[in-house]
C-alpha cells in the first residue's frame, strides 16, 4: 500500500513496525492504570499506618519522648502532622503530590523526595544486577540443555534448580555471608562501602557482588526450569530436526532455530516475577545492610511515617508496572502469535 514503510531491515525493526499499533495501545492502557494504582496503594498505606499501634512521635524523638510534657507532645504532633486522622493526612498528601511535594519524613528528618532519590538507585541497581546475572546463567544453561537434552549436565542443572527453589532467599543470603564473607573472606559482609568511607563505583561493585548473586540465585530456579523445558521442546520439534538434517552447524541450530522459539516463555516469566524480584531485593538488602529502600520501608512502617510509607509503596508499585509493561512489549516483539489484551 502506498505510504506504508518498507518492511526491510533487521527482524526486530520489522517486528516493531508491524506491531507498532499494538505497542501503542498497550502503553496507553497501562498508563491509564497508573493513577488508579497510586490512589489505591497510597490509600491502603495510610489506612494501615493509621491502624498501627505504634506512635510516630516515639520513633521521631526516641527516649526524649518520655521527658516531653503533654503540651510539647501536642505541639510536636501538630508540627509533624501526626495529629490528623489518617484519611485527612492522605488527602493532604495527595494534594501535595499533585504539586510535586511528596511530604516530609519525620523518621529521616528529610523531604520524602530526597529520601527516595538517595535510595532508589541502590535498589534498582541491585535488582537489575540480580536479574541480569540470573538471565545469563539461565540462557547459557538452557542452550546446554538444548545441545545435549536429558544428558548428564542437563539433569545436573535441573537438580540444582530444584534444590535452590526450596531454599528461602533469607537463608541463601545468610548462608552466603557465612561462607563467602565470614569463612573465606572473599567478599565484604555488608554495606556498600567501608565504615566511614563514601561510596564509590568500584566499592559498590565489590560490595554488591554477593547480594546480587544471592538475588540471582533466588530467581534462577524458576527461570531455568521454564527455559529448559522450552528449549527442550523446541529442540525436539520437526523444524529443528530438519535444520540438523540439512547439515547446519549445531551453534546455528541453537541460536537460529531453538533460541527464538524459547524466548517468549522466558520473557513472560520474567515479567510475571517482577514483584518477587522486588520482595527478594528487600530481603537481600536487609541482610546485607544495602542502602536501598528496604531500610526505609521498615523504618517507615515502625515509625508510622505516613508520607514515606506511601511513597515507598508507590515507588514499588510503579516499578512493578514498568517491569511488566516492558516484558509485555518484548513479548510482542519476540513472538508474532502473542496477543495482549490488558
Amino acid at each position: 500500500m502506498v505510504g506504508d514503510p518498507p518492511l526491510d531491515g533487521p527482524p526486530v525493526i520489522r517486528r516493531l513496525r508491524e506491531r507498532r499499533a499494538e505497542l501503542t495501545r498497550l502503553t496507553a492502557r497501562r498508563a491509564l492504570t497508573v493513577p488508579v494504582v497510586v490512589f489505591a496503594v497510597t490509600l491502603a498505606a495510610f489506612a494501615l499506618a493509621g491502624a498501627s499501634p505504634l506512635n510516630p512521635l516515639t520513633a521521631h524523638f526516641g527516649s526524649g519522648y518520655e521527658r516531653m510534657t503533654a503540651a510539647d507532645r501536642s505541639a510536636a504532633a501538630a508540627a509533624l502532622g501526626t495529629d490528623l486522622p489518617w484519611w485527612q493526612a492522605w488527602v493532604r498528601w495527595i494534594a501535595g503530590l499533585a504539586t510535586g511535594d511528596g511530604g516530609y519524613s519525620p523518621t529521616y528528618r528529610q523531604p520524602v523526595v530526597q529520601v527516595l532519590a538517595e535510595r532508589i538507585p541502590w535498589t534498582v541497581g541491585l535488582s537489575a544486577a540480580g536479574v541480569g546475572i540470573a538471565l545469563v546463567v539461565v540462557i547459557i544453561s538452557g542452550l546446554v540443555a538444548a545441545w545435549r537434552p536429558h544428558g548428564a549436565v542437563d539433569r545436573a542443572l535441573a537438580g540444582v534448580a530444584v534444590a535452590l527453589s526450596s531454599v528461602p532467599t533469607f537463608a541463601l543470603a545468610l548462608g552466603s555471608v557465612a561462607v563467602f564473607a565470614v569463612a573465606l573472606r572473599w567478599l565484604p559482609v555488608a554495606g556498600a562501602a567501608p565504615p566511614g568511607d563514601a561510596a564509590t563505583v568500584g566499592g559498590a561493585l565489590r560490595y554488591g557482588l554477593l547480594p546480587a548473586c544471592v538475588l540471582a540465585a533466588g530467581q534462577v530456579p524458576w527461570l531455568l526450569l521454564a527455559f529448559r523445558r522450552a528449549v527442550t521442546e523446541a529442540a525436539d520439534s520437526p523444524p529443528v530436526a530438519e535444520a540438523r538434517a540439512r547439515g547446519l552447524a549445531e551453534w546455528t541450530v541453537l541460536t537460529g532455530h531453538v533460541a527464538p522459539v524459547a524466548w517468549a516463555p522466558l520473557i513472560a516469566l520474567v515479567g510475571a516475577r517482577v514483584p518477587e524480584v522486588m520482595v527478594g531485593s528487600l530481603v537481600v538488602e536487609t541482610v546485607f545492610a544495602w542502602p536501598g529502600l528496604a531500610a526505609a520501608t521498615v523504618d517507615a512502617a515502625l515509625g508510622a511515617d505516613f508520607a514515606l510509607l506511601a511513597a515507598v509503596t508507590v515507588a514499588a508499585s510503579l516499578t512493578v508496572l514498568a517491569g511488566t509493561w516492558l516484558a509485555d512489549c518484548l513479548l510482542l516483539l519476540a513472538d508474532p502469535r502473542v496477543r495482549i489484551d490488558a
